[in-house]
């Protein structure tokens, strides 16, 4: 953000005062500050799965008309397909732009794998063997042979669980209606069940700010992760693992005949209805989606920001700087399970990590679980 507030004060003299809200408070606090009156947003950024709800709601204007009046800056045919509306779009109209598109992608340490001769997993059984011996062989010296980011937090717990649902070719909804009973649905809450003692203890305090560190300190030989993990990883100032990592695609299971990346974050810009300024507040969020700014976040290391534009993507700048990220994220394009935006996914999704997390700890069975998680979302959903 300090890059943003820096370079918007040196091309237009507008100074940004910037608040910083938890991942997981984003949808609360901007709700909050419309519902209250507070109104103290002009912009605000939010997970893309919460467009529905903050949409419906009223929190964020519609802002289909601006775009359309500025069509030849913005340039919305230059977004990564499937993006922008999966980000945005609500009932035919648009709440936003987005600025980070992030998929999961499996990262593994080549160093720890050839110690024990084996090859990057691409089925999910594959997986499940890599992580056990390599913890059996190596925890004594506090090596696992998988991190799981099973910290119960939608974004987090709901991420590692639908990496699976992907690979198992599952979907959360189908038809508008929960299919958290089906054969893949299971199959993925089993697998990451059983996959969960052979992993870097206790996957349920571990999010990204533990699984990154232990991931680039070399104590783990797997970890599924947003893309630009690879970009961490080749930085010295927190990296003992440069050149020593590849990363693949999530691996497959059951009868899926491809791998598929789960779409499990990415952000978007828009106007709470609050907004004391909404013509600025659109001046700054379309310039903020700009190639050159959206490029000038890519190479730089740290921001966490991943490619939404092809024209970024494609570019010879990122493919210098992240070559094996490039690749990875190319190959994902269009294989890619998005989250529902629908107005209840919030809550859904918050209901299924929880649910989850009962699972993780021994409480109930997966199928015990994903049975209850089920019945939730029939409620929750009408």
């Amino acid at each position: 953000m300090e890059i943003l507030k820096n370079e918007f004060l040196k091309q237009t003299g507008v100074t940004l005062n910037i608040t910083a809200v938890p991942y997981d408070q984003l949808q609360q606090q901007a709700t909050l500050d419309v519902q209250s009156g507070n109104n103290q947003y002009d912009v605000i950024d939010y997970w893309y799965t919460s467009v529905g709800a903050l949409a419906t709601e009223g929190t964020i204007l519609d802002i289909t008309d601006r775009i359309d009046a500025h069509k030849g800056d913005i340039n919305p045919d230059d977004f990564i397909p499937g993006v922008r509306d999966t980000y945005t779009l609500v009932n035919g109209r648009y709440y936003g732009l987005p600025y980070d598109r992030d998929t999961h992608v499996l990262f593994y340490n080549k160093e720890i794998f050839d110690r024990h001769g084996l090859k990057a997993p691409s089925t999910w059984d594959e997986y499940f063997e890599a992580a056990k011996v390599i913890t059996e062989a190596e925890k004594a010296n506090g090596i696992y042979g998988a991190i799981i980011m099973g910290f119960k937090a939608p974004i987090i717990l709901g991420g590692a669980y639908v990496n699976r649902l992907a690979g198992f070719g599952g979907s959360l909804i189908v038809d508008g209606k929960a299919n958290l009973a089906s054969e893949e649905a299971i199959a993925a809450a089993v697998e990451l069940n059983r996959a969960a003692p052979h992993c870097l203890p206790t996957p349920s305090e571990v999010a990204f700010e533990q699984g990154l560190p232990a991931f680039l300190s070399g104590k783990g030989a797997m970890i599924e992760f947003w893309t630009d993990m690879g970009i961490y990883a080749q930085d010295p100032k927190g990296s003992k693992i440069i050149d020593k990592w590849e990363v693949v695609q999530l691996p497959r299971g059951g009868k899926a005949k491809k791998s598929l990346a789960a779409l499990n974050a990415g952000f978007a810009w828009a106007i709470p209805a609050g907004s004391k300024n909404p013509d600025l507040a659109f001046d700054f969020i379309r310039w903020a989606v700009t190639p050159q700014i959206c490029e000038k976040l890519l190479l730089t290391t740290g921001t966490g920001i991943d490619p939404i534009r092809k024209s970024n993507l494609e570019s010879a700048a990122f493919g210098n700087f992240a070559p094996k990220v490039k690749r990875a994220i190319e190959e994902s394009i269009g294989n890619d399970l998005a989250w529902p935006t629908i107005p209840q996914s919030p809550e859904l999704m918050q209901s299924l990590c929880d649910e989850l997390s009962v699972m993780l700890a021994g409480q109930k069975t997966p199928e015990q679980a994903m049975g209850d998680a089920q019945t939730t979302w029939e409620r929750i959903i009408g």
